[in-house]
């Protein structure tokens, strides 16, 4: 008995060979591998969360360049979310016009504080800023609203301090 679909000997033979190879091949995938695999999308790598640079000892270099690579991916992915934003506010504003600030409020709005965040977060870091200097950023920034109070709001009276 011949396999479907063969025309001849030759056709006959290839065709079950063809049975013979890929079937239990395509079985075993359908059956097991794709079965017991996460489906997500191929373009949403989901990296793990490292320890940041607070939580590393001083002497652990391991530590630490995870901790720098995982900053330098944060803050790509800032990057992109504030280009995003600067592209809807951008588009917004070309589309409505003279309107644009009325109707286009809440974008302008919402990509100025996410402008400011990504300021406090990483600006003069420069392009070779790490996650050691962000750290001191952000420590230098902490010590200063503890003594003088929020940034941008005047510096605290010197004597209501005490």
């Amino acid at each position: 008995m011949e396999p479907e679909g063969a025309k001849n000997g030759f056709d006959s033979f290839i065709q079950t060979v063809n049975n013979v190879l890929e079937k239990p091949v395509t079985w075993f995938r359908e059956s097991v591998v794709e079965k017991n695999r996460a489906d997500y999308p191929w373009y949403h790598r989901q990296f793990r969360r490292v320890p940041t640079i607070d939580e590393c000892y001083t002497d652990d270099i391991v530590c630490y360049i995870e901790a720098d690579e995982q900053f330098k991916r944060d803050r790509m992915v800032d990057n992109e979310v504030l280009n995003i934003l600067r592209q809807r506010k951008e588009d917004c504003v070309m589309y409505e016009g003279a309107d644009s600030k009325a109707k286009c409020g809440k974008l302008i709005e919402e990509y100025d504080k996410a402008a400011e965040n990504w300021f406090i977060k990483y600006g003069d870091l420069g392009a070779y800023g790490n996650v050691k200097d962000a750290y001191m950023k952000q420590k230098h920034r902490l010590i200063w609203e503890r003594r003088h109070g929020p940034v941008g709001s005047g510096m605290k009276d010197a004597l209501a301090g005490h």
